[in-house]
């Protein structure tokens, strides 16, 4: 057991968590935190108070003002970030969709205006993995053990679902994204600092609520098809990517790299009969 306990354990890392102050990034800074590593958060909103929250459990965490959309903010964050020690582990947790890159009956697909599919590119894409990870990286090459980048994809990468051309394209992007940083990273700098993607399958956002559920609070039809096509039979919790994300962050995954993990009960297996 104790062999078990030290190949995942994350004491003395430091984790940076873009998005983390959302209920996925949330989660998973605390999953990182109670596996022993002290957290970053970055977002920006709610940064404090996640980071508050978290230390009332025991967790070694503080808040950080980032927009993952200007680089010049992001170098900014890392500065103070990286007084305190170098940073092992990076999750690019921002992201997210809009209505106005998603069709719709009042908004079809040739209507849909380039601004909101820019704004969700840019922000999954760029924000959301690209630009962290260069201001990141330049530093976590230089750490001897390496360490790890987690980026999230999504099931839209390996699936591309209706109504959100924007959002799939941009995950898709991401996943090869992920692939490519972690040749990159690995050829020209540190073979021990590696580069993963998860791909979350379906979990009730603030994001995607008004997709899933109707104004009752009940399935619409698009969120009956999602749970009839996964074998789990329900929507993922945000506690669902903890295991993953631990692994991920920890010596028990040193020789992954370049990987994107599903995450989605059983979604993407799934045919449909």
């Amino acid at each position: 057991m104790e062999y078990i306990v030290k190949m995942f354990s994350l004491k003395g890392k430091n984790a940076v968590i873009t998005g983390g102050g959302g209920i996925l990034g949330s989660e998973i800074a605390r999953a990182l935190g109670m596996a022993g590593a002290h957290i970053s958060i970055c977002d920006i909103k709610n940064y404090n108070e996640t980071a508050e929250a978290l230390k009332k459990e025991g967790i070694e965490a503080e808040g950080y003002f980032m927009n993952v959309m200007e680089r010049n903010i992001i170098i900014e964050t890392a500065a103070k970030i990286l007084k305190r020690g170098k940073v092992h582990i990076l999750v690019n947790a921002a992201g997210g969709n809009v209505k106005e890159a998603t069709t719709s009956d009042t908004l079809s697909f040739f209507d849909l205006p380039l601004e909101g599919i820019e704004k969700v590119i840019a922000l999954n894409l760029y924000g959301g993995a690209i630009l962290p990870s260069q201001v990141f990286s330049r530093e976590m090459v230089k750490n001897p053990e390496g360490g790890s980048i987690i980026n999230i994809s999504s099931m839209n990468a390996f699936r591309p679902l209706t109504r959100i051309p924007g959002y799939s394209a941009a995950k898709a992007a991401v996943s090869n994204f992920t692939q490519w940083l972690a040749v990159h990273l690995a050829h020209g700098y540190n073979t021990k600092l590696r580069v993963n993607a998860i791909a979350p399958g379906f979990f009730l956002t603030q994001q995607n609520r008004y997709l899933l559920l109707d104004d009752k609070n009940e399935l619409t039809e698009r969120g009956k098809s999602i749970i009839i096509h996964t074998p789990v039979g329900r929507f993922g919790e945000p506690s669902d990517l903890a295991g993953i994300v631990i692994y991920l962050a920890s010596d028990a995954s040193q020789f992954v790299t370049g990987t994107v993990i599903p995450v989605d009960g059983g979604f993407n297996a799934f045919a449909g009969v």
